[in-house]
């Protein structure tokens, strides 16, 4: 066990452009790795890029950006079939999941097929730092909206349900996400819950909002509850992870 209560990092973020590297691990997923709390010896960190499906040339940024982290990288692969004879182990022994985006409708079907969706949670009981972006935030909440079925935008009832409520990312730079996401809590398809700026990410500790953290100046998370036949918007001011934005 790494993270000493069941930990979430949700987040619009992931792996940033590079200097001298084609990609680099973002403050965000450095920030996952810190919450697990690693010491003497490299983290163990496992990519699922299910929503993508599982496309291979992702992979060679992810391990060269891991590398370039210290970091021991693993890929999680459901397609064609899983890559890996023993998915309870394998997740048991690491630090970190990170999951990242594409079609979250997707990723719950296929997840559920294999029963990753049973093995992750078991995973986060036991201290595993389950995080991502995009639809590998998403996934975590009991729903929220997504461009899963096409170019709109419509609400997912049947996330994973680890942590309460809704969520809604890329808020700031997709025009279509904030009034679809504010008519799915306004007419009860989703419940309350929580909205994403671009590089922004929400921490749970077991069910509990604990932290807010952001990557870049002036990027906001938002609180969205229904309120009479609308929505009521809070601004909630994340905490800027300087020291990693630096590194």
């Amino acid at each position: 066990m790494t993270a000493t209560e069941p930990t979430i990092l949700a987040t619009c973020g992931g792996l940033n452009g590079g200097e001298w590297t084609d990609s680099v691990y973002g403050p965000l997923l450095h920030h996952a790795i810190d919450l697990a709390q690693v010491h003497g010896r490299a983290p163990r960190v496992t990519h699922i890029n299910t929503a993508g499906g599982d496309q291979r040339h992702i992979e060679g940024a992810e391990l060269e950006a891991a590398r370039a982290a210290g970091v021991e990288a693993t890929h999680l692969r459901l397609f064609p079939h899983p890559n890996i004879a023993d998915l309870r182990t394998h997740l048991l022994t690491q630090d970190v999941v990170w999951v990242s985006g594409g079609s979250l409708v997707n990723l719950l079907a296929v997840w559920r097929a294999h029963g990753l969706d049973r093995l992750l949670a078991e995973a986060w009981r036991s201290g595993v730092v389950l995080a991502g972006g995009s639809a590998g935030a998403l996934c975590w909440h009991e729903g929220g909206t997504t461009s899963s079925f096409g170019p709109g935008i419509s609400a997912v009832r049947d996330g994973i349900g680890l942590v309460p409520g809704s969520l809604a990312v890329h808020y700031d730079s997709d025009p279509k996400r904030r009034p679809a996401h504010q008519r799915a809590v306004a007419d009860g398809t989703l419940p309350d819950g929580y909205a994403l700026d671009e590089g922004v990410g929400l921490v749970y500790r077991g069910s509990s909002l604990v932290d807010i953290v952001a990557e870049r100046p002036g990027a906001s998370a938002w609180r969205v509850t229904r309120a009479g036949d609308g929505v009521r918007e809070e601004r909630l001011e994340p905490r800027l992870l300087a020291e990693e934005a630096a590194a």
